[in-house]
């Protein structure tokens, strides 16, 4: 018979066709069905899944709508997958081969070219995070050039390999910190691992002075990490903490009971209890009403500037936290815009013009005497600029066994223009937020050793540069003890 349409049941019975013949085999429309639940519908040719038709694959759940030659998807066609997600696109003997788009089961699409099932060429995807990719893949694998654009505002354009940063490539972290340079394994080959303060182990300075502070970020190899920009360093101080058992409740400054807090570990060899620094808000905001007093009733000059440093602009990508979509989860700490905060240029940074306060009211300061030290000058002056040859005399009550006495100093002493003289702290941490890479740096610390000031007579030469007046200075008649 030529044209006819009919049922045929193989003899594996297995297979049972129903369609139109021709000339004794399948021929124009029909459908094959299989024992297990799989059936094809659609167009046959001499006998063979030839055209368009829909195929069902029991086992796996998987339907395909589209074109067929000899049995396989092979043209343009949709692919529904049991598992969940879809394919559409071009198809080469059951394959996904050419330009396609593909949605998988977690809901992540992607777009581009195809080879053997797998995403090969160029192709960009949006993955369930929220990432966004465009550029080359190799077998499934970001591979070549390509641009990634992370839900959190980060970028990175350069070079890939095997899915990870590979090669030359830039990234813009969402803090504003941008690394450009070498990639290797998805790590920066030349990261900044260290913030080291340049100068002296130990830097001098006369009391009331303003200091500048060169700043580095170094390589583990102790190279400048060039590479890296706008990376926000933060400063801060502290006084040192000194606790003799004979004083066990005492230091440099003694503190009040409600502001006590817990030291902070230094590499000198001790510790030291937070210090304030000037800011352009102190005056006015930070400055609390006792020491305002104090200052007025001294007649003190007006504070110099703060740290001259670089501030957070007001368009920079370090944004508040309740409008920063790269914000720390939780409710961390996101550095604040101020001149305490600046953003390192190739590695590079200065604070200038910074500033010790006047101790806070709460700090009370305690000076302790050696007994071989002569004290014979007691005003607020005579402490601020060491004693006069010939004034000195024996301490009462002092102790012949070299050991140290303590004494409390009334609130009218306490300098009000400037630091008290001793040993300080002053301290570079990163405050890049969120941190890069999730790692900040550690902090870095310099000890800082203040002086009392000149007395008027003896003339005022600094040595350390702008903002640096390194200089030797008279033994005062009362020192702090080491």
């Amino acid at each position: 018979m030529n044209n006819c349409h009919g049922v045929y049941v193989h003899t594996n019975s297995f297979f049972r066709y129903e369609g139109d013949w021709k000339g004794g085999r399948q021929h124009g429309r029909g459908k094959l069905l299989f024992k297990d639940g799989s059936y094809y519908e659609g167009d046959f040719v001499d006998g063979e899944i030839t055209g368009e038709g829909c195929r069902h694959w029991a086992a796996s759940g998987n339907t395909y709508q589209g074109q067929f030659v000899l049995g396989e998807p092979h043209g343009h066609g949709v692919m529904q997958y049991g598992a969940g997600g879809r394919y559409e696109g071009a198809f080469s003997h059951g394959a996904r081969e050419g330009h396609g788009l593909l949605v998988d089961q977690d809901k992540q699409v992607y777009e581009g070219s195809f080879h053997n099932h797998k995403k090969h060429g160029h192709g960009h995807m949006l993955f369930r995070n929220g990432d966004k990719y465009e550029g080359d893949w190799v077998l499934d694998q970001r591979q070549g050039h390509g641009v990634l654009s992370c839900a959190d505002g980060s970028t990175y354009e350069g070079q890939w390999h095997r899915g990870v940063f590979s090669g030359e490539g830039c990234l813009t972290h969402c803090s504003g910190l941008v690394y450009n340079g070498m990639w290797i394994n998805g790590h920066p080959a030349a990261q900044a691992t260290r913030i080291v303060i340049l100068g002296p182990e130990v830097m001098d300075v006369v009391q009331g002075a303003a200091i500048t502070l060169d700043v580095q970020l170094q390589q583990e190899d102790g190279k400048v990490a060039t590479s890296e920009n706008g990376r926000v360093l933060g400063i801060s101080a502290g006084v040192r903490y000194v606790q003799l058992p004979t004083y066990s409740d005492v230091s440099f400054f003694q503190v009040d009971a409600e502001h006590q807090e817990t030291p902070i570990p230094t590499p000198f060899g001790f510790d030291c209890i937070t210090y304030p620094l000037w800011s352009p808000e102190s005056k006015s905001e930070s400055t609390g009403p006792e020491l305002r007093a104090v200052e007025e009733s001294a007649g003190a000059d007006p504070p110099l500037p703060s740290a001259n440093v670089e501030p957070v602009p007001a368009g920079d990508t370090l944004r508040d936290q309740e409008d920063s979509p790269c914000g720390p989860p939780g409710g961390e700490h996101v550095p604040p815009r101020s001149h305490a905060h600046q953003r390192v240029k190739q590695g590079c940074a200065v604070f200038s013009d910074v500033l010790l306060r006047p101790a806070p009211p709460h700090y009370h300061p305690v000076l302790f005497l050696h007994s071989n030290q002569k004290v014979g000058c007691r005003s607020r002056a005579n402490l601020e600029t060491g004693c006069p040859p010939g004034t000195a005399q024996e301490p009462a009550g002092s102790r012949s066994d070299g050991t140290v006495r303590g004494k409390v100093l009334p609130t009218e002493e306490l300098s009000a223009t400037a630091a008290y003289p001793g040993e300080y702290v002053l301290m570079i941490h990163d405050a890049t937020s969120p941190p890069f890479l999730g790692c900040p740096l550690p902090t870095a610390f310099k000890h800082l050793r203040v002086s009392a000031k000149e007395s008027s007579q003896r003339p005022h030469t600094p040595q350390g540069g702008p903002g640096t007046p390194y200089e030797k200075q008279p033994e005062p008649c009362e020192r702090l003890a080491h």
